[in-house]
């Protein structure tokens, strides 16, 4: 006889079938634009057609749903499931955000909390046939992160990303060897607020240093996706709900991030054949 928690595995790994790819985005600190890198990667691949759905494990500090300007909204339930948030382009979206009544309204729970809380997200939420979904981490290698890792045994890859000073290597490193040491394959650094282009003299005044997030790369032997720049515009989309992927103002900024989606898309085709 199943015991309620095999009875739970069982329904994630049904649910987790039906999700062709499972990519986790994730950072060895704070305040290095993971979010904002997860939210506009998820866009970057629905806007291609793809499914995608993203979740946001960070339970602490769930800012996916202001970024997308969906802060407020409450998730609803069908049939005893949970219905994922539908923002443009077909985008699901679940966040810890979408469940609390209040965004001021913080989550003061110990690791057993968060562990069911995330197998919840997992196993009730009805994401349906995704080609996609991205995993949005807290920084770190702690509770909820260990928890996603050991839910989903098929977990595709993990993104890292980092800022461009050299203190970084060590964050990144620390990111990458908590991957290889659950088996997660690492598919690259992305190097985020590299670089800030001078509104008056048009030059680039490394703000934050150059190059660790590609230095950290080279060092660890993983894959570099792709350097994005400081943008003032990209600091007011995410503050107003408006990821800077779907920005006419920042098409080079765009571009870039078009091209780190499909290099992503790209390793998982190699993967299958």
């Amino acid at each position: 006889m199943q015991t309620k928690f095999e009875e739970q595995q069982n329904k994630i790994n049904g649910r987790m079938a039906r999700i062709k790819h499972k990519i986790l985005v994730m950072s060895g600190k704070g305040g290095v634009g993971k979010t904002t890198v997860s939210v506009n990667l998820a866009y970057a691949l629905s806007l291609t057609g793809r499914k995608v759905g993203l979740l946001d494990i960070d339970l602490h500090g769930p800012n996916v749903a202001k970024m997308l300007g969906i802060e407020g909204d409450l998730l609803s339930s069908k049939d005893g499931e949970i219905e994922p948030l539908e923002t443009l382009y077909g985008l699901k979206v679940i966040s810890m955000a979408l469940i609390l009544e209040r965004p001021d309204e913080p989550v003061i729970w110990r690791g057993p909390l968060k562990t069911g809380a995330i197998r919840q997200l997992l196993g009730d939420v009805h994401w349906g046939v995704l080609d996609y979904l991205i995993i949005d981490s807290p920084p770190g290698t702690g509770d909820e992160l260990i928890s996603i890792c050991q839910t989903i045994n098929s977990l595709d890859g993990a993104v890292i990303v980092t800022t461009p000073q050299d203190v970084a290597i060590l964050d990144s490193a620390k990111s990458v060897i908590f991957a290889k040491k659950l088996n997660i394959p690492v598919m690259g650094i992305i190097e985020n607020m590299g670089g800030f282009i001078c509104p008056h003299c048009k030059k680039e005044i490394d703000l934050f240093g150059t190059g660790g997030g590609e230095k950290a790369a080279q060092r660890l032997k993983v894959p570099f996706l792709g350097r994005i720049p400081v943008e003032p515009e990209i600091v007011k989309g995410g503050d107003s709900g408006q990821p800077f992927i779907l920005f006419k103002n920042l098409p080079e900024t765009a571009g870039i991030m078009n091209k780190i989606a499909e290099r992503i898309a790209g390793k998982d085709q190699a993967a299958e054949k």
